[in-house]
């Protein structure tokens, strides 16, 4: 395995809350005048098709480029991917759940369980 240990997640959930804050603080907001208010207009299809371009992105970003451009499309994902999830009306409470019912299990194991 290469690379470094993934490290502290504190200044990630600050981080992540602010992210969170923000977004919620854009919802109604002028779509001229703020990006995340254009998106949420545009609905949870097109946030979709936007999330779906930017994981490409990270994608390729990892099999080709430096530490700091996976970093920068990494978090381009993660304001996209709230975003999404703010256009479909599911909370990070719902996603959190999801992820503690998955606790204690192996991927393999979640995944059957999926049917996958």
């Amino acid at each position: 395995m290469t690379g470094k240990p993934l490290g502290d997640t504190a200044r990630l959930d600050a981080a992540m809350a602010h992210l969170a804050d923000t977004i919620e603080a854009r919802v109604g907001s002028d779509p001229q005048a703020s990006y995340t208010a254009r998106l949420l207009e545009r609905g949870p299809k097109q946030c979709g098709k936007k999330l779906g371009e930017e994981a490409v992105e990270l994608a390729l970003a990892l099999a080709a480029e430096n530490a700091g451009d996976v970093a920068a499309e990494t978090a381009d994902l993660l304001y996209h991917l709230l975003v999404a999830l703010r256009s479909r009306g599911v909370s990070l409470d719902e996603v959190a759940d999801a992820l503690a019912r998955r606790q204690g299990l192996s991927g393999l194991e979640e995944k059957a369980r999926r049917g996958g």
